[in-house]
């Protein structure tokens, strides 16, 4: 499935979503969220090979493999916070979404500590008669 073909089933699933809409609303909001929970499981496919080349470019560049973990779990606390949060806003729930978005972006910060710390430290090596 390319992108021409993600961007088909959107186009033919909003239709059928405008339509169940006005009969039956939550058909509507399920078949939103399944073709949502489609269209990401597609691309979580396509994000391991991103990974891989991350991971073998981090190995010669000598990254602790530990940073790169978190930062590649960082980037995936984002995409689901993101991605509940449109469902849950598709959904009409737009108190939720800020909620989700906020916890995301809550459990992000914490993460980023430790990878903060070695940026930090490392910069403090890094000047003269610091």
């Amino acid at each position: 499935m390319d992108i021409v073909q993600i961007v088909g089933l959107g186009f033919v699933v909003t239709v059928l979503s405008l339509v169940l809409k006005e009969q039956k609303p939550v058909f509507a909001f399920l078949l939103a969220a399944v073709t949502g929970l489609t269209v990401f499981g597609f691309v979580l496919g396509k994000i391991s090979a991103v990974i891989q080349v991350l991971e073998r470019l981090a190995d010669q560049a000598r990254i602790e493999p530990v940073y790169l973990k978190t930062i590649l779990k960082i980037i995936g606390i984002a995409y689901i916070a993101e991605f509940g949060a449109q469902i849950v806003r598709d959904a009409g729930q737009e108190s939720i979404a800020s909620k989700i978005e906020l916890a995301g972006k809550v459990i992000i910060l914490v993460m980023a500590v430790p990878v903060l710390t070695v940026i930090i430290e490392t910069v403090v090596r890094l000047v003269p008669g610091a």
